[in-house]
């Protein structure tokens, strides 16, 4: 991935499409993603599949996924602008401030941008392109730093434009901060009473909170989450049932198969016999 030699950050473009068709080839397989990835098209339109969901991206829309989401990328289009751009939680963890959108707390990995967010969003990527592919001297890594910076900025902006609120004053931050220890201790699987400790929340308020963004109670958005994950290192881990089963915070593997079975419909050998199928996403 990597185009420079502090940070691993890519940019690709149809000015620097991958080099060879081996490459290409390699690169369609479904994958874990292990970096964030964005992809904005200029013009054209393109499927692309995370978690095995197909979303459909066109004219002035974009695209992100996070790390660990199951990423399928489509076979190259002609006639498609486009811009990508992978990054790693190191270098995000670089720029000196947070972008709730990569938690994706409205549940929504497309963004539609406007003309002129579109037309700076562009220019961004083409900056980022040319310090990255183009240039033949490195650029000083806080100068890469900065305009990624200023692209997530841009993002999370548009990310949240529709939405009558303010991220950094209303519950909505509260979701946020639900969402991304849900993430961090997802293996730990705490209490809800936990959690709604740590958020400085009662059950009953992190329960109207959770429902409102995401429909659900945070019990059963936990357990979700849970089985999604499952899903994944099904598909594409080598683990038995038992061990994943421990590695996801199970004590009974027995329990988990039932539970997998309950939130999903299937069991665990019906899920593995069925390559097309990621259910509960």
């Amino acid at each position: 991935m990597q185009q420079n030699d502090k940070l691993k950050i890519k940019v690709n473009s149809n000015d620097n499409p991958y080099p060879s068709t081996d490459i290409q080839q390699k690169l369609l397989q479904p994958r874990r993603l292990t970096s964030y990835f964005i992809v904005l098209i200029d013009n054209g339109s393109i499927t692309y599949q995370l978690d095995l969901q197909d979303i459909t991206i066109s004219d002035g829309e974009l695209l992100f996924a996070m790390p660990n989401q199951i990423f399928i990328p489509p076979p190259k289009k002609d006639n498609l602008n486009y811009f990508k751009l992978l990054f790693d939680e190191h270098t995000l963890a670089l720029l000196p401030q947070h972008f709730p959108f990569l938690i994706n707390p409205l549940n929504s990995q497309t963004i539609i941008l406007d003309n002129a967010a579109k037309e700076r969003v562009r220019k961004v990527f083409e900056i980022l392109n040319q310090l990255l592919h183009i240039d033949k001297h490195p650029t000083d890594t806080e100068i890469i730093l900065a305009y990624l910076n200023l692209l997530l900025s841009e993002l999370n902006s548009a990310y949240f434009k529709n939405e009558a609120v303010d991220i950094v004053n209303t519950n909505l931050s509260k979701f946020v901060e639900f969402k991304l220890m849900v993430e961090t201790h997802l293996t730990e699987q705490p209490s809800i009473n936990t959690i709604a400790e740590k958020l400085a929340l009662t059950t009953n308020s992190l329960y109207r909170l959770v429902k409102e963004y995401s429909g659900t109670s945070p019990k059963d958005f936990f357990t979700n989450r849970l089985m999604i994950e499952a899903q994944r290192k099904l598909r594409y881990s080598t683990l038995s049932v038992k061990e994943l089963a421990y590695e996801l915070g199970f004590n009974d593997p027995d329990y988990f198969s039932r539970l997998f079975k309950k939130c999903t419909g299937k069991s665990v050998t019906a899920f593995l016999e069925d390559p097309k199928d990621l259910s509960g996403k």
